[in-house]
């Protein structure tokens, strides 16, 4: 659909405007015009040059009157000043004068009492198609004629930053200023900044509303009546647990948690997608053989177009962007009820938190806080052994306000709504990464289907003497010594001292939070002593 509206004022009126282009139409443009390969089975491949994930130091977020004394300003959240902002978009817009651009209009959140109108601006087509894939786009002809976005992201990969004209931290920039609802995102072709932007503004806008804003999957069953909640960092599972035959998806990252249930910020999907298998995640897997999937950074044969999701040459995080409806058992309305059940996973490289534990309300809120999973000797340059990560509420780098704030607000919907809270650990068990096999995804599956249909919680627990949460001594279809890693550890000493160092580690990166949370909160945690 083409129409005279003005991306935004000020934008350039020289160039092509191309207005709502559908998938097939973004699709064919986006190969005309050599920004990626058709793969074999229909799904464009593509590049994202020197950028293959997201650019945490390139972050920033304009300081003025409506934000200063609201976001958590420090490493993750970098101020900027309103006048270097302007000149950045103007340079950023003129960036476009003669220059192609694309635009859909979309909404971001499924509940339209919260929901959000994102007007997104793309130098690149396949740029467009991922943002009509990931985002809710608006296809009523009469509401597109009217669209007033509420946000307008403008995404310029080939505008590159120069940080001492720019005041930027290098060639790359990704800046939201809320006084005048403009994401700008430069120098950077990875397309996940533009999900994750939007998604850094909903954790601005939503929680003084009431909603606690997530970074999490969900799904529900048959009876609609016990949805779960998957909190996760990348890696963990967060896609492949929710994405489960028999129950209902309603979204794999990104999602609210209001008075009235549970909603999808998003209308689509981004999975990792290195060594999938298609038997251990079929519905994922089939997306990298549709259409109009967007994958970024495959590996592709340039004569045959098949695909090696093996091949991480290019990187480990290769990605699918694809639409819910490619997911046959995905929600058509993005939204369900309040969660019976909520899953903090964590992947340990360790190999010493079990597989599965419940915890309370207050050790919900501590490792919520906390957020840890550990990395994987070659993830990246310089990891040689297992390293342990804490990024707080699993999305350090996405959640503007302070963590407290956040925790307050899971706290007391686990409490109000008496919410089952378990942490399932989708790493090691037996000994560290290396030495021992990951624990199969087959058993965490197992895992998950007890927590669903309640039979877990039925099981006998038993007390965790360093960490204090309570570990199932069975459950179906996984064997008892599989509950409890140091009865299959080679060395049970060496399990000791594991468990001692990591819940020192534990305690560390938690004495940031201390101070601020209740002291129930602070005793939920493991309780050892932490040495100078």
């Amino acid at each position: 659909m083409h129409t005279a509206q003005s991306p935004m004022t000020g934008f350039p009126t020289t160039g092509s405007r191309h207005w709502h282009l559908s998938a097939p139409a973004l699709y064919e443009t986006a190969i005309r015009r050599q920004e990626g390969l058709a793969a074999a089975d229909g799904p464009l491949v593509v590049r994202t040059g020197s950028r293959t994930g997201r650019s945490p130091d390139d972050k920033f977020i304009v300081q003025e009157p409506s934000t200063a004394e609201r976001i958590a300003w420090g490493d993750v959240n970098r101020p900027m000043a309103p006048a270097v902002f302007d000149a950045l978009q103007l340079r950023i817009m003129a960036h476009f004068a003669g220059r192609d651009a694309f635009i859909q209009d979309c909404t971001v959140g499924a509940d339209p009492q919260y929901c959000l109108r994102a007007r997104v601006i793309t130098e690149f087509a396949w740029h467009s198609l991922f943002a009509r894939n990931l985002f809710l786009p608006e296809t009523d002809p009469v509401r597109l004629a009217a669209f007033d976005p509420t946000f307008t992201v403008i995404a310029a990969p080939t505008f590159k930053c120069v940080p001492d004209r720019d005041g930027t931290h290098s060639e790359v920039v990704v800046v939201i200023n809320f006084a005048k609802k403009i994401v700008l995102i430069a120098g950077t072709e990875y397309a996940g900044e533009i999900k994750k932007s939007m998604f850094t503004v909903m954790n601005v806008v939503l929680p003084p509303q009431g909603v606690l804003t997530m970074h999490a999957s969900v799904n529900v069953g048959p009876a609609g009546d016990d949805a779960a909640v998957f909190f996760g960092l990348s890696g963990t599972g967060k896609t492949t647990l929710s994405a489960e035959p028999g129950r209902t998806l309603i979204g794999d990252d990104e999602h609210g948690w209001s008075d009235h249930g549970l909603f999808n910020f998003e209308g689509g999907c981004y999975a990792k997608v290195i060594k999938l298998s298609p038997k251990g995640e079929p519905e994922i897997y089939a997306t990298t053989r549709r259409f109009a999937t967007v994958l970024e950074n495959v590996v592709i044969d340039p004569v045959t177009r098949q695909l090696d999701l093996d091949d991480a040459s290019i990187t480990e995080n290769t990605r699918a962007a694809y639409p819910l409806s490619a997911i046959p058992n995905a929600s058509p309305t993005g939204m369900t009820g309040q969660p019976r059940t909520v899953v903090m996973l964590t992947c340990d490289a360790f190999g010493i938190l079990p597989p599965v534990a419940r915890l309370s309300p207050d050790a919900a809120m501590y490792y919520f806080l906390l957020g840890y999973t550990a990395k994987v000797a070659g993830t990246e340059a310089g990891v040689t052994g297992p390293k342990a990560v804490f990024s707080t509420c699993f999305g350090a780098p996405f959640m503007a306000l302070d963590p407290e704030c956040y925790a307050d607000m899971l706290r007391a919907r686990i409490a109000q709504h008496k919410t089952d809270v378990w942490l399932v650990n989708t790493g090691w068990i037996g000994g560290a990464a290396g030495d021992v096999p990951r624990v199969p995804l087959a058993v965490t599956r197992a895992i998950i289907t007890a927590i669903h249909d309640g039979s877990l919680a039925k099981q006998p627990m038993q007390r965790d003497p360093v960490f204090g949460f309570e570990v199932p001594q069975h459950c179906p279809a996984v064997a008892d010594e599989q509950l409890q890693p140091r009865l299959i550890w080679a060395d049970p000493a060496a399990y000791d001292s594991g468990a001692v160092a990591l819940a020192k580690r534990f305690t560390k990166a938690f004495q940031i939070y201390a101070p601020n949370v209740p002291e129930s909160v602070r005793q939920a945690g493991p309780k050892v002593p932490v040495t100078a």
